[in-house]
């Protein structure tokens, strides 16, 4: 696959055809001066566990990787804080409210969007949730169930970047 900068072709400034790779994140334009930086996007992703201490797992509605297991999360918007991204994408995606939220992490990743892989930087968070009579998949995801401990699967979840954060809660749980 071709790197995502690629597809930019013309400035954005002023629209010339003369934009060219400057280095490997970013392109320059000749005429006007302008550089392009492509820097990740942000994204979020929760660990959330019921009374027992099991996992609440989504499954994806949608591409990329629809059908593969998934932690409640996305994109942060715009004048949005990574908190307030993983309380709204859980309440949009699962009808939950958090109580209360901390950061574990972050992975950075790529993340193929209609054929573009965009780099993202994905925060991780732990969040409380002390209400799960309202849960139910929405948006996005097309399931969410619990899972213990011990029967999580990393292989199973489709995105690197989640794949590879649910290893490193699997090895957190066997060390305590």
């Amino acid at each position: 696959m071709s790197h995502c900068l690629d597809l930019f072709r013309f400035c954005p400034v002023c629209g010339s055809q003369h934009f060219n790779v400057n280095n490997v994140k970013s392109k320059k334009c000749a005429d006007c001066g302008f550089v392009y930086y492509l820097n990740p996007s942000a994204a979020t992703a929760a660990f959330i566990e019921n009374e027992k201490g099991e996992l609440l797992v989504c499954r994806r509605g949608k591409e990329p990787e629809k059908g593969t297991f998934d932690l409640p999360g996305g994109f942060t918007d715009m004048e949005e804080t990574c908190a307030e991204t993983i309380a709204r994408e859980i309440k949009e995606e699962l009808n939950l409210s958090v109580d209360r939220s901390e950061i574990l992490f972050s992975l950075p990743n790529w993340y193929c969007y209609l054929g573009m892989n965009i780099p993202t930087l994905d925060f991780f968070f732990r969040c409380q949730v002390s209400d799960f009579s309202g849960l139910k998949a929405a948006d996005d995801v097309a399931e969410a169930f619990f899972i213990k401990p011990e029967e999580i699967d990393p292989e199973l979840f489709g995105l690197a970047s989640i794949r590879k954060a649910v290893t490193m809660y699997k090895l957190k749980i066997k060390g305590d």
